[in-house]
This record gives structure tokens, C-alpha cells and sequence, in this order.
């Protein structure tokens, strides 16, 4: 049969076998389409409705209005940008009457049993339309309960909405009214002012009377004694004629001012003025300030635009601060300023001047700077096709993603208990519980640090490793398996994919730390996995044991053999060699890897079900038999050598014919999976993605491979 997406492949289809030229166009395609970018910084309000630890926004309105009454309503309003048509599955729990408006027409309703059985969530499919989306709710008081909960039914999935007035365009959040009778009918438009609305609305964005007759950082960090708080802006220095600026300072403490973090003023108590001659230019400004009976600033002078330093969306000024710190603290102006950190003790990040409102970070890329296993394997592939190719823009741009990820952990945990549970980055790490959050981005990690070098990875690396190696599930024989997650689907199973997640990163763990338990622990893994997996009659792997019904699926998918053979060549080359288990895992690679050799198609390709040739061709899994089989030849590990010579540069022809183009684009790579007993899932509706992350590295290391195993066979000759 035919490739079922040669029809999809561009006039420009790539033309040969040259492997350094192929993974040069798939690194700089992929560089090209998601370029380097930093994090995005919004205003939150840590009140009103908020996300919780399984990432669903909460509302118990009974807090919010104690004295409500019988059918007194309050309706919640939030707008969500969706860059294209989509869905997405929600849950919704009721505490009491609820009707859901997704652009003007009703998506969910309850009803007397959703009411009576609030715990058990109803899914609703959000249909999004490309640009803005508006969403409300209408929640009516009863002696049940009055609220509800709702968000994404997948556990960690960040998905999160922006409050809609104009006052605070650009927070994270939901906007609410106070109470209305049960006949309101709201008049209500995404980006109206608050003030033309016809009911006030929640949370509180404006301070008090009272509180607005004290200075600043008394509203926002009370009266503390002996402390200090900085605060920090930008200036835009304009008038290249006359750069001699005059500033007028007021300030209720001692203050100190700084020009790009050189001291240029220091001010007593009460309203002065200082000139300086700046150049045309922006600068950062901070205002490092003594507490007191009250505490605060105005800073002020009329030629310059001031502007939020890391442009905070929704911020009701341009300044925002930190603090407070012992007097003897030495401020941090490098971790400070470039807002990946959280500093002092106890640990503080960014506020704003309005009530409980503060900084918060959000990635809002689409690949860079993100934490996830495809990604791993992705960056693994870039990582050695920037050392294969000495291409140095692709080696910064790799320590730049990785590094950002590095940067940013200690931050997300701190901002996980700050806020509830639900981060805007890391939202896999802060809320581990598999092998899919960490192992393989972390195995990647560390091989970046081996070669390009990292800050902080050993707070990262150690985090990591902790939980695999203490916290994560495992059955008595010490095999991993999915016990409770936030995604019930996977709970009481075991997957052949967790090899991957778990045998490479405590490999370069064993590596990194030197400490041989590791590596024992990895070897371990594949012995108790293919006690529990391994399909005796066909000498391959079943991708999930159930242990709901105590059987394994019987089900063999490509990419899940190919990770069991993937991480153990990596396993492999670096235990060491009088190692008590390494006969064994070599008897085991080789039952495997000559099951697949001959489970080749004729063109070279391997299958989504690898025993079905009707099954479509699967671009991951023929690039991992590649990457494995080269690996056990150069290493001597594998016996008869010659017919995976073989199977190798057929089945590169085959990729290079079949599943890259000359645009750099990557066919055929299976989507992520679930599970089923049947291949009929597999087969038919686990389908592929264009450029999908889960095989463009993959396709890579392949391709890395065929350069090696050629010079391998050339040095041989």
C-alpha cells in the first residue's frame, strides 16, 4: 500500500539521504517556528474566583456574601483568546442553580440531580471561536450551596481566562457582581469600563478611603519595623537637546533612588529635588525605601514617560515592588530584575498597589521555555544535532530554554502555595505525580549541563530526582506503575512508555550524582517491566498492564517498544561493565531488537501496531528502532550485526523519502496516547500530527545515528 500522507507532502519533498542536511532543516524549521521568547508578566488578584490544585477555578459565594438569601443570584464574567477554532473539555460541579453563557448562548444548565450530586462533575465541550471568547455564569443561592467549580477535566492542563473590563484588561481572572435579584439580566460587554456598568463588581481593585490616605508600601506591606522595600519602573529619556532632567521626590521615610542600579539620590523624609543628566535611552529606576508609621514615595518629573519595567498587563501603574527585607539585607539586582526568582526570607516576589494583587509570571509560548516529556526528547535531538552540525545559535538557543526552566522551579513552587495550587509555569513539576512530569525533560537536562553547562541544575536535577526515586508509585518488585493521578484515565496501570520516562534521567542521574543506586534502580526497571509486559510468544512489548483487570492490554504500539529499546541503549552505555544485571538486560535487548528487525515493512518503515502492516507507518517508533539498533552495533552489544546494518539505512531511505521534506517539516509521528485492549484504537484513532513533538527529535537522533554508525562502519573498513 501506499504511505498514507505522501499526498499531503509538499512539492518541495526532501530529495535524498544525506542525514547532517535533513536534521539540519528539521533543527532550523523548528527553530523558525518557535522562537525564543520570554515570560509574559500579568496583575493578580489572589481572591474572588480562583484556580486550585487541579487547575478548575472555585467559587463558594457562601464566603463571599454570608448573608445571601434565598435566590439571590451573582453572575461571573471572564473572556478567553483562542489564536484558532478549537475545544476543550471542561468539568463543571454545581453547589447550587448554574447556567453557563458561552458567547451568548447557553452551554450548561444544571438540573435537580446535578444540583443533589454536586461532587460528580459534568464534562462540557467548549467550542472556542478563533479571538475572543466571553464567558458567563449566572449562580443562584439555595439552601444547598451557592457556586461552583469548573475548568479543564485534565488534570494540570493551564488553561486559565483574563478578567474583561478595561480597568483590569490583561489580569488573570473572572470579575463578579454583588448580589442581584434573580431577574437581573446583565448588560454587560467585554471592555466597558467598570464605571458604566451598572453593578459594582468584585474583587475589590480599588483601595479604601482610608487606606488611600496612607503612602503606598503601608497598604501593601503593613507597618513593619526596621525594613525596607524597593520599588521599580522604567524611564523613557526622549529629549536628546536638553538631557538634563529634574526630579522631585516625596517620600514619608528615607529613600534612595537608583539610576540603572547605581545610587544617584538619597532623599530624608518629606519633598525635594535632584537633577541628572541622562542620555537619550530607557532605564531602569528603583526607590529603595525605610518603613515606618507609614512608608511610601511619589517620584515624578515631567519630561520622561514612565512605563512597568517587565510591562505587567493589568498593572494600575507603572511601578510595582518588592519586599520588605532586613535592613542589612543585600538586595539582589541581577536575581531581582530578571524576574525568574523569588528572594529574601521569607521568600517575597513583585506586588502592585492595589489589594491583594501581585506580579505574577505566565508562559504563554507555545513550546519555548516549556516543561514537558516530548519536549525532552525534542531538545535531546537539537541538543546533539547542535553538536553534531558545531551550529552555535542552535546550542544558546537550547541553554536558553533549558535555563529558563532551571531559573524559573524554585519560583513556581513558592508561587504554588502562595496562590492555591495552579501555576502559570512549571505546571507539571509543581503538580508531580508520574513520570510523564519530570523524567525525560530532566534526563535532557542534564545532558545540556554536560555539554553547554547550566546554573541551578542541581536544585532542579535533585527535585526530580527525589521523586522518582522515593515518591514515586512502584509495585513490590520496585517496577514503576501509575497509581493516583490528577488524570484518573491512567490510575492502577503500568506503561511500557515509563521506561523512557524514568531509565535515561536516572541514568545521567547515576552520572551526575556518582551514586550507583541510581543505575541499579534503572536496570532494575527493564527486568520487572518485562515481567509484567513482555508478550512471550512474540518476543515484543504490550504498551499498558491493567491492573484493574489484572491483564496486560495485549496491544503492542510502535513508539512504546521503541522507548523499551530506546532507553536502554542509553541505560546500556553507561552501567557499568561488570554490572550484575547487564548480561541479562543484553539478552533482553536482543530478544527484542530482533523481533523488530523483522517486523520491518518493506519500504523500511515500522507501524503504529507493529505486528499490522495495515496500521499506518509511524515515523517515532521507525526512528527509535533506528537510533537502537546503530547504538547496538557500534557497542558490540547486539549479535548478527549485519541485518540491522540493513534495517538501518533502509529504514533512514524510508524516513527520508516518506516523513521529512525539504521545509524541514516532520509527517506521520503519532499524537500522544492513551490506552486500549484493541489495536483498533491505535490503528484508527490514534492518529498523527504534522511536526508533532513526540518524534522531531526522535527523527533526529535517528539521523545522528546514520552519521555515526557510517563513520563507525567507514573507521571498520
Amino acid at each position: 500500500m501506499g504511505y498514507y500522507f505522501d499526498d499531503l507532502k509538499s512539492i518541495y519533498a526532501y530529495e535524498g539521504t544525506d542525514a547532517k542536511a535533513i536534521i539540519n532543516s528539521l533543527a532550523h524549521r523548528y527553530l523558525g517556528q518557535n522562537l525564543e521568547h520570554g515570560l509574559y508578566y500579568r496583575a493578580y488578584c489572589n481572591d474572588g474566583i480562583t484556580r486550585g490544585k487541579d487547575y478548575r477555578y472555585h467559587i463558594d459565594l457562601n464566603k463571599v456574601y454570608p448573608d445571601a438569601k434565598q435566590k439571590d443570584c451573582v453572575w461571573a464574567f471572564t473572556s478567553y483568546y483562542a489564536n484558532s477554532v478549537g475545544g476543550a473539555g471542561f468539568d463543571v460541579n454545581c453547589s447550587g442553580p448554574m447556567v453557563m453563557y458561552l458567547n451568548g448562548e447557553v452551554i450548561y444548565k444544571s438540573d435537580i440531580f446535578k444540583e443533589r450530586y454536586s461532587e460528580i462533575p459534568t464534562r462540557v465541550d467548549f467550542k472556542w471561536a478563533e479571538g475572543w471568547n466571553d464567558l458567563w455564569i449566572c449562580f443562584k443561592k439555595t439552601k444547598a450551596g451557592f457556586g461552583g467549580d469548573f475548568g479543564p477535566w485534565l488534570g494540570k492542563w493551564d488553561v486559565y481566562t483574563l478578567m474583561p473590563t478595561a480597568e483590569r484588561s490583561g489580569q488573570e481572572g473572572w470579575v463578579f457582581t454583588e448580589i442581584v435579584p434573580d431577574d437581573y439580566v446583565p448588560n454587560f460587554e467585554r471592555g466597558m469600563s467598570e464605571k458604566d456598568f451598572d453593578k459594582k463588581l468584585y474583587p475589590t481593585k480599588d483601595w479604601s478611603d482610608t487606606e488611600m490616605s496612607f503612602g503606598q508600601l503601608k497598604r501593601i506591606y503593613g507597618t513593619p519595623e526596621n525594613k525596607y522595600a524597593v520599588g521599580w519602573t522604567k524611564g523613557f529619556f526622549n529629549d536628546i537637546e536638553n538631557t538634563t532632567y529634574t526630579f522631585t521626590i516625596d517620600t514619608l521615610t528615607s529613600a534612595t533612588v537608583y539610576l540603572n542600579r547605581k545610587e544617584v539620590y538619597t532623599a530624608n523624609a518629606g519633598k525635594s529635588e535632584f537633577k541628572l543628566d541622562i542620555p537619550f535611552g530607557t532605564y531602569d529606576i528603583h526607590v529603595k525605601a525605610k518603613s515606618g508609621a507609614d512608608w511610601g514615595f511619589t517620584l515624578k518629573c515631567d519630561r520622561v514617560e514612565f512605563v512597568s519595567a517587565a510591562r505587567v498587563k493589568g498593572a494600575p501603574d507603572a511601578w510595582m515592588y518588592i519586599g520588605p527585607f532586613d535592613l542589612d539585607f543585600n538586595f539582589p539586582w541581577d536575581i531581582a530584575s530578571d524576574m525568574h526568582h523569588v528572594i529574601g526570607e521569607p521568600k517575597t516576589y513583585w506586588k502592585l498597589d492595589a489589594p491583594k494583587t501581585s506580579v505574577r509570571p505566565y508562559n504563554e509560548n507555545t513550546l519555548f521555555g516549556r516543561w514537558n516529556y516530548p519536549l525532552g526528547v525534542t531538545m535531546y535531538g537539537l541538543l546533539h544535532t547542535a553538536l553534531i552540525t558545531e551550529n552555535e545559535d542552535l546550542k544558546k538557543y537550547l541553554k536558553d530554554h533549558v535555563q529558563l526552566c532551571c531559573d524559573t522551579l524554585e519560583y513556581a513552587l513558592w508561587d504554588k502555595e502562595q496562590y492555591g495550587g495552579a501555576t502559570a509555569i512549571h505546571n507539571l513539576l509543581t503538580s508531580i505525580d508520574s513520570l510523564d512530569d519530570c523524567g525525560s525533560f530532566a534526563s535532557m537536562m542534564l545532558e545540556v549541563h554536560k555539554y553547554l553547562g547550566l546554573d541551578n541544575v542541581k536544585f532542579v536535577a535533585d527535585y526530580v530526582g527525589d521523586y522518582i526515586y522515593n515518591k514515586q508509585d512502584r509495585l513490590p518488585s520496585g517496577a514503576f506503575y501509575r497509581k493516583d493521578m490528577m488524570h484518573s484515565f491512567h490510575n492502577q496501570t503500568m506503561w511500557a512508555d515509563d521506561l523512557y520516562m524514568s531509565v535515561p534521567f536516572l541514568t545521567r542521574y547515576y552520572e551526575f550524582t556518582g551514586d550507583i543506586k541510581y543505575a541499579d534502580d534503572a536496570a532494575n526497571q527493564f527486568l520487572a517491566f518485562k515481567d509484567m509486559l513482555y508478550m512471550e510468544d512474540q518476543h515484543i512489548m504490550s504498551h499498558v498492564y491493567d491492573f484493574k483487570y489484572n491483564s496486560m492490554t495485549g496491544v503492542p504500539w510502535g513508539r512504546g517498544n521503541g522507548w523499551v529499546v530506546f532507553s536502554m541503549t542509553e541505560l546500556l552505555e553507561k552501567l557499568p561493565e561488570d554490572h550484575p544485571k547487564r548480561p541479562a538486560l543484553l539478552e533482553f535487548l536482543n530478544e527484542l531488537c530482533s523481533a523488530y528487525v523483522d517486523l520491518q515493512d518493506d519500504k523500511g518503515m515500522w507501524h503504529q501496531v507493529i505486528t499490522d502492516h495495515e496500521s499506518y507507518p509511524e515515523t517515532s517508533c521507525t526512528s527509535m528502532f533506528i537510533y537502537a539498533f546503530s547504538r547496538g552495533v557500534r557497542f558490540g552489544w547486539l549479535k548478527e550485526p549485519a541485518k540491522y546494518v540493513k534495517a538501518i539505512f533502509k529504514g533512514w531511505e524510508a524516513l527520508a523519502k516518506t516523513s521529512v521534506d525539504g521545509a524541514g517539516n516532520v509527517y506521520g509521528v503519532c499524537r500522544g496516547s492513551e490506552f486500549s485492549f484493541i489495536p483498533d484504537y491505535y490503528k484508527y484513532e490514534l492518529g498523527w500530527n504534522l511536526n508533532d513533538t513526540h518524534g522531531t527529535g526522535i527523527v533526529m537522533l535517528a539521523g545522528i545515528e546514520v552519521i555515526r554508525i557510517t563513520d563507525y562502519l567507514n573507521s571498520k573498513n
